[in-house]
């Protein structure tokens, strides 16, 4: 059963139909959990003894770091299963994340350099995590680039795919640099082996913010990937009749 739904599931003509059946479900969702989130985030969680209250761009910065390396993990799986297989969503997928994660990526890097200037009493430092998360957003672009650069689309999205797969080797180095190096950006604080070294208070804000970042993505993915659908099959007999249909 889980089988055929998935088959099912990667025929373009079926996922333009369930895909639009969950955006819907998907954007309540989103919208509920951001809501609340921000609120808590923004004025129900407690004012940092050391930061003050500009610690609170934590509660955007974080999550949009850590879709930046969920949505490129997600593109290069993607990649790889379109390259392997031939899948053909599985391609489009990988597409439509890209200009998504270069937006999580260039936000975080925004946001970071806004706290760093108090924090730091700079805007922008050559570090390890930093110097890596601009090239994360520069992989992003390159995939985006090379994707639009040959008019064929199934060699476009080969030809990306390999891009984004050679630079799945940047993730690692991401997630650890702060441990590897030294490096002005703090280490760890929630996803550690022991107790996060983070209040309640504010834990409990930032995962929901984070949840409410995976809704979104998932949204855009999806509403990207139709219209991708959409293109790609514009000639098939289902999406002629999906357009002469009232």
């Amino acid at each position: 059963m889980i089988i055929r739904f998935f088959h099912r599931l990667a025929s373009p003509k079926h996922f333009y139909r369930i895909a639009g059946r969950w955006i819907p479900w998907l954007g309540s969702a989103c919208a509920l959990f951001m809501a609340v989130g921000l609120y808590w985030g923004l004025v129900v969680a407690p004012t940092d003894y050391q930061q003050g209250d500009s610690y609170r761009i934590i509660f955007i910065h974080v999550p949009a770091a850590w879709m930046s390396l969920f949505i490129y993990v997600v593109m290069a799986s993607a990649s790889a299963i379109g390259l392997i297989w031939r899948i053909k969503l599985a391609e489009v997928i990988a597409i439509a994340s890209a200009p998504i994660g270069a937006s999580f990526t260039f936000l975080a890097l925004v946001t970071g350099s806004l706290w760093g200037k108090p924090m730091w009493g700079t805007w922008w430092v050559w570090d390890a995590r930093l110097t890596s998360e601009l090239l994360l957003l520069f992989l992003y672009l390159g995939v985006i680039a090379l994707y639009n650069a040959v008019d064929d689309k199934r060699t476009a999205a080969r030809a990306a795919g390999m891009l984004a797969l050679v630079g799945v080797v940047n993730i690692p180095i991401i997630h650890y640099s702060v441990e590897w190096w030294n490096t002005l950006h703090q280490g760890p604080t929630v996803t550690k082996l022991d107790a996060p070294s983070i209040a309640l208070s504010m834990l409990i804000p930032l995962l929901l913010m984070a949840v409410a970042f995976k809704l979104y993505y998932a949204v855009l993915v999806l509403l990207r990937a139709r219209c991708e659908v959409l293109e790609r099959e514009r000639n098939s007999k289902w999406v002629e009749e999906l357009v002469e249909s009232p």
